[in-house]
């Protein structure tokens, strides 16, 4: 009752170590123990706030995934994302918007959406100053935007990655495998956001998101972020080694390679390196048309 109460009073426990805020004194508690390492992987050394945590989080490592969906034989490290996931199948989307048609699948994601409406962004990150709607993304970006830490290896090739979702989503080049289908007809993805698409394009499923300036439309919130930030001129990632600003974090690592002498791509046919994924593909077809 006293957690319900806060809700509505926006009442808020913080953390002292983090920004994190909390509506009750008891999850704050159990936030604080991702500081004090009481539940910390051997694995990769990261901390969970409880023991369940970290025996969910130790499954990520073994591979043991014991719920399995009876429709395309998806399998999960717990039972929750098995719920979600059936709704990919069912098409049910039981959180709906209020102030709008929206609907979604995950209570999360209603969450998040809400702030489309009241444009609160909370959570600000402490080393970048950009601000979120939600805890998750924030720690999202902290991980992805400001560390170099890469746990996770993929098992066909060299590469690694920061999240266990990255790795997921690569994995799927490997294997081709597509456990995302539509309901309306036989076709099959390797991601959510492209059976999204699918949906809106072939079947007029969903809701397009519209910029406000100039009613170009957009499956992806993230696509349409990047575009209202190009009308406004907003710019906020800032190269280390010179002045150039970017609309995106993709823009400005591709950028970056300019200050470096480091060359990641290499043909597979003749040995030569090149700084640009592009540069390469457009090599190999020549090199391969030259054999």
């Amino acid at each position: 009752m006293t957690a319900h109460i806060s809700r509505h009073t926006g009442q808020k426990y913080s953390c002292t170590l983090c920004e994190k805020c909390f509506a009750s004194q008891s999850t704050l508690s159990q936030h604080k123990n991702i500081h004090t390492g009481k539940y910390k992987c051997t694995e990769c050394g990261e901390c969970w706030q409880s023991s369940t945590h970290l025996a969910r989080h130790r499954r990520s490592h073994s591979g043991e995934k014991p719920f399995e969906c009876s429709v395309c034989s998806k399998r999960f490290t717990r039972a929750g994302n098995l719920v979600v996931h059936s709704r990919i199948h069912s098409g049910k989307k039981p959180y709906k918007c209020h102030m709008c048609v929206k609907a979604f699948s995950h209570s999360g994601n209603l969450n998040t959406h809400m702030s489309v409406h009241t444009g609160d962004k909370p959570y600000k990150c402490s080393l970048c100053n950009k601000s979120f709607s939600h805890s998750s993304n924030l720690q999202k970006h902290k991980h992805r935007a400001h560390s170099n830490r890469r746990p996770y290896h993929c098992p066909y090739c060299v590469k690694m990655f920061k999240t266990e979702d990255d790795l997921k989503h690569h994995v799927r080049i490997h294997t081709a495998e597509k456990p995302y289908s539509c309901r309306h007809c036989s076709e099959r993805f390797t991601s959510h956001y492209q059976l999204k698409t699918h949906l809106l394009k072939s079947h007029n499923d969903g809701t397009w998101l519209t910029c406000h300036i100039c009613q170009k439309k957009f499956s992806r919130s993230d696509n349409l972020n990047t575009h209202v930030r190009r009308h406004y001129g907003v710019k906020p990632y800032v190269c280390s080694d010179c002045p150039m600003c970017f609309c995106t974090a993709g823009e400005l690592k591709c950028h970056q390679q300019k200050h470096s002498e480091y060359k990641q791509f290499g043909c597979g046919v003749c040995g030569k390196c090149f700084r640009y994924k592009g540069s390469v593909k457009s090599h190999f077809i020549k090199c391969c048309n030259d054999q």
